[in-house]
């Protein structure tokens, strides 16, 4: 098997744009997305200690929660694919027709959908009592593939943009973005800092979602205190998937502008919310900004026409 803690490098590439150069700050991109064209973004980071786990205990596969567009089952199922692991996904709602759902079943993913309510179960101290007894031997991934293993892998993605500073000619930045969703990754970046610079996670979820105690949580089980150099900001639109013309326009001109393209769940949101600490002048120009394209392209696929839609570039009756 592949040595799984050795993920591909990931670029840090320096991006302008209209609002960026009006503001007089520097953005650079983590470039997640270009890891791996299937096991992509921070999930390979993410993933990586569960399969490791996996190999260790001699575990026939591994069995997570997600939706029909999750870009983490759907890298779950890539890697149990590629790394000769059994995958079985847990999902939300009644069963769709999704180009994530066909990618899934595809790369041999065995499914079950547990309806909206049999979902909000997962929280449920014996949630997994029943299916440890359906897969005997699987290991079980938290939704989102939360765990302090996770962050603590993640922290090591603060040494991939110390690396790329170089070639980019900077010697320092002032603020390290990420969009949140369960709030690892996040917490693995304030880990790896270690005070060192700000990090912003931006909610692509709402705030009642979790985020803020799961990163307290993992922080805490790091030994690390609740309080050091990070916040939070809300850049969900009202929802997980809430999609409006604003944040379709934004991703359509940034990727006409800079070639970059993203989608609108978590790298989208987050440059919209950038954008608008911009406009508030909120960060002084001048200032040098790293954030993480955390991937997920695979998901978009689905929301493409929308996209187009909203943003003014084809007609829709739903506008």
């Amino acid at each position: 098997m592949t040595a799984l803690w050795q993920a591909p490098p990931a670029p840090l590439q320096r991006v302008s744009c209209a609002w960026l150069e009006a503001a007089g700050v520097e953005l650079a991109l983590l470039r997640l997305d270009l890891v791996d064209p299937l096991l992509s973004g921070n999930k390979w980071y993410k993933l990586a200690p569960h399969l490791i786990e996996a190999r260790r205990l001699g575990a026939p596969g591994l069995i997570s929660l997600g939706g029909a567009h999750s870009n983490h089952l759907h890298a779950l199922a890539v890697a149990g694919a590629r790394f000769g692991l059994a995958s079985v996904g847990l999902l939300r709602g009644e069963p769709q027709d999704t180009p994530t759902v066909r990618d899934l079943a595809a790369f041999g993913m065995r499914l079950h959908w547990l309806g909206y309510a049999g979902y909000r179960q997962r929280h449920r101290a014996d949630f997994w009592d029943a299916w440890r007894q359906r897969y005997p031997g699987f290991v079980t991934v938290e939704e989102g593939g939360a765990s302090l293993a996770a962050a603590q892998s993640c922290a090591g993605l603060v040494e991939l943009i110390g690396q790329g500073l170089g070639v980019l000619g900077w010697d320092d930045y002032q603020q390290l973005w990420v969009a949140a969703g369960t709030g690892t990754t996040l917490a693995g970046l304030v880990l790896g800092e270690a005070g060192r610079h700000p990090v912003v996670g931006c909610l692509a979820v709402p705030a009642d979602h979790g985020v803020a105690e799961t990163l307290q949580r993992l922080l805490a089980q790091a030994g690390q205190g609740a309080d050091g150099r990070w916040r939070l900001r809300d850049a969900s639109r009202g929802g997980f998937a809430r999609l409006d013309g604003e944040l379709a326009r934004l991703i359509l001109d940034f990727e006409r502008e800079t070639g970059v393209a993203l989608e609108p769940l978590y790298t989208g949101k987050l440059l919209l919310a950038l954008r608008e600490a911009l406009a508030r002048g909120e960060i002084a120009a001048g200032s040098r900004i790293v954030a993480v394209h955390s991937g997920g392209l695979q998901g978009r696929r689905a929301l493409e026409a929308r996209l187009q839609a909203l943003a003014g570039l084809t007609p829709s009756s739903d506008r």
